[in-house]
């Protein structure tokens, strides 16, 4: 039992503690029920759920929401374009966004999806020392897709 001056006011059973905060006109809030014994605590509710709200809400502020960021090329991207691609990739994951890959069939290009699954599968051999692949390489249509995390 700890008071809304922070002492702590050792054991008290359920009815006392009661008696003690409807004294201060405060409320009896249980901090840390799975400790034995709990722990409970005499302060003012709402201004507790206040404070509690204000530090979520800092938290949140202070998070950086993952990015997604899109490549889009054909299957046959010149290895010049794709380095300088992965190139800021690799700027991308540091900064903790999501990468991902989508490479577009054309025509007679989508008979062979396997040239752009060689393809991506050059990119995730190339970032696999920062990055691992969220999911597994995609065909969707005529889009060939894969996204990476930072490891």
């Amino acid at each position: 039992m700890i008071d809304s001056s922070g002492e702590n006011l050792g054991e008290l059973n359920t009815k006392d503690a009661l008696a003690k905060a409807r004294e201060n006109g405060l409320d009896l809030v249980v901090i840390a029920e799975t400790a034995k014994p709990p722990v409970a605590k005499i302060l003012d509710f709402n201004k507790y759920m206040y404070e509690e709200k204000k530090k979520a809400s800092a938290a949140k502020a202070k998070s950086k929401k993952s990015e997604l960021k899109e490549w889009r090329f054909g299957p046959s991207i010149g290895k010049g374009d794709l380095d300088k691609k992965l190139e800021r990739t690799r700027e991308f994951l540091e900064g903790n966004n999501r990468v991902k890959f989508t490479i577009m069939l054309r025509g007679r290009q989508r008979a062979f999806p396997n040239v752009a699954k060689d393809k991506l599968r050059e990119v995730s051999k190339s970032l696999e020392d920062i990055a691992r692949e969220e999911d597994k390489i995609k065909q969707q249509g005529n889009r060939v897709t894969v996204t990476f995390v930072r490891k």
